[in-house]
């Protein structure tokens, strides 16, 4: 894996874990973002160097959410099963899907096989092989219809 590819997941993943925050505690996004700049991006925490996370790749994941959650929102939702909404899905799953689903919207720089393997792979650091299984279907029905 290139050192660019690393960076880039690493940010996708904290991406996650930045929104998650969000959503749990109210952080505004200027706050949140010096945060995770500060603190979270490329740290060693007990002793496990994260690897370094491409900063601005990070930033325009978490502040294109902000700007676009609606979007984003109306898109998982169209393409959940019947019966199901959001709030019905996991925090860390939401996040994870709202992540993929802003790159598939506005990367068109970043190839569609890419973004689902890597939010696949983000959610296998939460989950068993069901929950991932649902993030690479859900993306890629998303991928479907915004990248046609």
């Amino acid at each position: 894996m290139s050192q660019r590819s690393q960076s880039r997941s690493a940010a996708r993943l904290a991406a996650v874990q930045a929104l998650y925050q969000q959503e749990m505690e109210g952080t505004p996004l200027a706050r949140l973002l010096k945060e995770f700049h500060d603190h979270r991006l490329g740290a060693v925490i007990e002793d496990v160097e994260f690897a370094e996370a491409e900063v601005d790749f990070f930033d325009d994941i978490v502040s294109g959410i902000n700007a676009r959650r609606a979007e984003i929102d109306a898109l998982i939702a169209g393409k959940l099963a019947e019966g199901w909404s959001l709030d019905r899905l996991d925090r860390p799953q939401k996040q994870i899907l709202r992540a993929g689903t802003y790159e598939l919207l506005a990367r068109p720089d970043v190839p569609v096989a890419t973004i689902i393997g890597e939010y696949v792979d983000v959610a296998d650091a939460f989950y068993e092989k069901r929950e991932k299984g649902f993030v690479n279907g859900l993306l890629d029905a998303i991928a479907k219809q915004v990248r046609a």
